[in-house]
């Protein structure tokens, strides 16, 4: 056999080996809630991060508009294309429950994020305690309204269980520490659309003019409210907080308008909810006070399904350069 002859066979061979390789690294799609917005643009900056660490085919896709029947769309074409785990962070919980349990019938590895009451996942990862989180938010509100006067909530959604779960906690801790403050109306919904929040929270300082704190849930809340409260002029007579990010709500923690954020770093979750899905394919489990490697999830607690780190930051004017995503 020549020289030639075996150079091509090795190369024939090596060709031949390729799709076995790529074949090998497992496809891990994470689904969001909307593709877009700034906050998810920083998650798929970690899942893409994990992909080069790690040379897994991990990628990001989202619905164009928030929407469950969206995403729970997505999901099924991620399964049509038979992904080897979904890492999903649901716009409704409940509302994904049937294609996620389809999804672990296929035999494909969930992870959930945001998403505590999930039933068909593997773990839910949360970056923090949603309650005390929310309460964080209105410590922080309370004492810039000087504990007393009228506040209003938003949510991205009615259906969001992080986003109401923060503000039910919020509510909660007023109610218990700070008696002279009144919250007026009912959960202003904002489908994580910082125009539908915008338009909210002029509707509420229409209805309810003596309102003085307003707190945000979606990542663009506080924007829409920030440009509202600017348009009105009304910066020093009102605290806004929320969930939000320097890159979002910044221009408006500049000027006052927004007096104060609070978020986990999204690419170090999209990272996390990753290796969590890979571990489950690799047949690991996660134990109580495990160490994930990652910044805020460095001694997680676990209780049954949920993990929890203690990711959070608080941020306003004086932080926020500290923060440049």
């Amino acid at each position: 056999m020549t020289r030639k002859t075996l150079a091509l066979l090795a190369a024939s061979a090596s060709l031949l080996a390729m799709p076995a390789m790529a074949q090998d690294a497992p496809k891990i799609a994470t689904v969001v809630k909307i593709a877009g917005i700034q906050w998810f643009n920083r998650m798929e900056e970690g899942v893409k991060k994990y992909a080069a660490d790690t040379g897994a085919d991990a990628f990001q896709v989202g619905p164009a508009q928030a929407d469950p029947q969206q995403q729970a769309a997505l999901i099924e074409d991620m399964i049509a294309q038979g992904v080897n785990a979904l890492a999903v962070i649901p716009m409704s919980p409940e509302a994904l429950e049937p294609v996620l349990k389809r999804a672990q019938d296929a035999g494909i590895v969930v992870i959930t994020h945001e998403a505590a009451s999930q039933q068909n996942t593997s773990y839910d990862l949360e970056a923090f305690k949603n309650e005390d989180f929310g309460a964080n938010l209105m410590k922080q509100m309370a004492e810039c309204m000087g504990g007393e006067g009228e506040y209003a909530v938003f949510v991205g959604s009615l259906t969001s269980q992080t986003h109401n779960q923060w503000v039910d906690g919020a509510i909660a801790f007023q109610k218990a520490n700070f008696p002279k403050m009144t919250l007026v109306g009912d959960k202003n919904e904002t489908f994580d659309d910082q125009q539908k929040a915008y338009e909210k929270a002029q509707e509420v300082l229409r209805a309810f003019p003596n309102v003085k704190g307003l707190q945000g849930s979606a990542s663009t809340d506080v924007a829409g409210i920030g440009l509202a409260i600017e348009e009105r002029g009304l910066a020093d007579k009102t605290c806004v907080f929320g969930t939000s990010l320097p890159s979002i709500a910044g221009q408006y923690l500049e000027t006052g308008a927004v007096d104060g954020i609070g978020f986990w770093d999204p690419a170090v979750a999209g990272y996390a909810i990753n290796k969590l899905a890979q571990m489950v394919m690799k047949g690991e489990t996660v134990a109580d006070g495990a160490d994930l490697g990652l910044p805020g999830y460095e001694k997680i607690t676990l209780d049954g399904k949920v993990i929890y780190g203690q990711a959070w930051v608080n941020v306003n004017k004086a932080n926020m350069a500290e923060y440049p995503f």
